[in-house]
């Protein structure tokens, strides 16, 4: 595993001491050039919690992941260029059925420095800038976000959504380890209602806004404007898996 080899494939190209403004260029640019992706889900690799796996997936294969491979390589990341950062717990809410995932349904991020910050490059649509914590307040192309204090140790990562604050996750910050997530990684996978079982997906940010590609439609947000595209087939779908992320499956 090599820190210079993972910083080229983010395109950062200078290794600064640990500092807010060090870990924004790693967030942001980590998010610009990996993108996440559960397409080894359910039918091609199964996704184990090994770091030195993920790693030739994501770094020499230029493959995305899922928020534990992606947030679990960045804390490697971290720290190895002498960032501490503690790995979090957190529960995903969904919005279809309004109701919490179970512990370790995501892997976020706190990275201490003079301020504490959340940061995470596994959860797809997210915010771009860590968000100070306890009581950030984090606006860039992507959205507005704010962290909520709920609890003695709880808090929420809230969106503002149609001038409501939509609830993203909840999360605590009891300091966990990668093998706390092992049976929640092979739950994602196995479980029959799991939304990693059910569809294909892949997406990154850009710039101007983010490409989405899902095995039914292409979605592409620039500068706020969203044009999306159903597939005909199988066979577009993976075209456009190469020609928007240069990703080839067998």
């Amino acid at each position: 595993m090599s820190i210079e080899e993972y910083l080229f494939r983010i395109g950062v190209e200078k290794v600064k001491p640990p500092s807010l403004e060090f870990l924004a260029e790693l967030q942001n640019t980590h998010l610009l050039n990996i993108p996440f992706e559960d397409l080894d889900i359910p039918y091609r690799d199964k996704i184990i919690l090994d770091l030195e796996r993920i790693y030739n997936k994501i770094i020499p294969s230029k493959r995305g992941g899922f928020c534990y491979e992606l947030n679990g390589l960045f804390h490697w990341l971290l720290t190895q260029l002498g960032f501490k950062v503690d790995m979090l717990s957190a529960q995903v809410f969904n919005h279809d059925r309004h109701d919490l995932g179970p512990e370790f349904d995501h892997m976020t991020l706190l990275v201490h420095l003079e301020k504490d910050y959340l940061t995470d490059v596994g959860f797809g649509d997210s915010f771009r800038m860590p968000i100070e914590f306890p009581r950030g307040d984090q606006r860039d192309i992507s959205g507005h976000y704010r962290i909520v204090t709920v609890g003695d140790n709880e808090f929420d990562l809230r969106r503002k959504e149609n001038y409501e604050w939509i609830l993203q996750y909840k999360f605590s910050i009891t300091p966990r380890i990668f093998s706390d997530y092992g049976k929640m990684c092979e739950y994602q996978q196995t479980f029959p209602e799991s939304i990693f079982r059910n569809r294909m997906l892949c997406t990154i940010a850009t710039p101007t806004g983010r490409i989405m590609l899902s095995d039914s439609s292409l979605t592409i947000t620039d500068s706020g404007t969203k044009t999306k595209t159903e597939l005909k087939n199988e066979e577009e779908f993976f075209y456009l898996l190469k020609k928007y992320f240069r990703i080839e499956l067998n």
